[in-house]
């Protein structure tokens, strides 16, 4: 592992990085507005294990690929940009019976955030370059231990960080929402902002340059 006082640094750096508001938070909320705390819950789960892909690139050398051929960054953040959208014009466009709250159907949608949340955070390039230029600021080259174990380390404990934020807001945001009158007109609301939150989220992403 690297070495404890550059880990300690790390440790601190990313933990006041976590807490700062950012995607992976709002999509969180959007979620959990869109399908409840399960859902919410799950979405986190999926964010956090599809980020593990990007630890594993940046370990291996991988997520340069993105620097080095532009068109292969700005293809998948096309494509990840397209599916957020898609997201979320399907979580406003959700059927009406959606609105019952079935257990059945509770299960469904925090499976489907799960999956889908693997997806979002695969198809982010924007993670892979957070890792690409965050992570070799800790890395030591004379420490005892190969680069690409001290990128692993370095990126689990990251994501550990941020997944712990992430599972915060979804909390915080289930809260928030179950003080509100649990009727069909407010699922639904609640529902079509979630949608509305992931089809910005989309369109700023295709939008963003870099």
């Amino acid at each position: 592992m690297p070495p404890y006082d550059v880990l300690l640094a790390f440790i601190v750096t990313t933990a006041l990085f976590s807490v700062l508001p950012g995607p992976s938070m709002l999509y969180a909320a959007a979620r959990t507005m869109a399908g409840g705390r399960q859902a919410g819950l799950m979405a986190a789960l999926g964010l956090h294990l599809g980020a593990y892909v990007h630890v594993a690139a940046a370990a291996a050398g991988l997520s340069v690929l993105f620097l080095a051929v532009p068109i292969v960054y700005a293809g998948v953040k096309l494509a990840g940009a397209l599916y957020l959208i898609w997201l979320g014009i399907s979580l406003f466009r959700a059927r009406q019976g959606a609105d019952a709250g079935a257990i059945g159907s509770s299960g469904r949608s925090a499976r489907q955030a799960f999956v889908q949340s693997i997806t979002v955070e695969v198809l982010n390039p924007k993670t892979a370059l957070f890792f690409l230029a965050f992570l070799p600021q800790f890395v030591d080259g004379a420490a005892p231990f190969p680069l690409w174990l001290q990128f692993a380390i370095l990126g689990t404990v990251a994501n550990v960080l941020f997944g712990l934020v992430d599972i915060a807001v979804v909390m915080l945001a289930a809260v928030i929402i179950g003080r509100l009158k649990r009727s069909s007109g407010v699922q639904r609301l609640m529902r079509r902002i979630g949608g509305a939150i992931l089809v910005g989220m989309g369109v700023h992403l295709a939008l963003q340059r870099g």
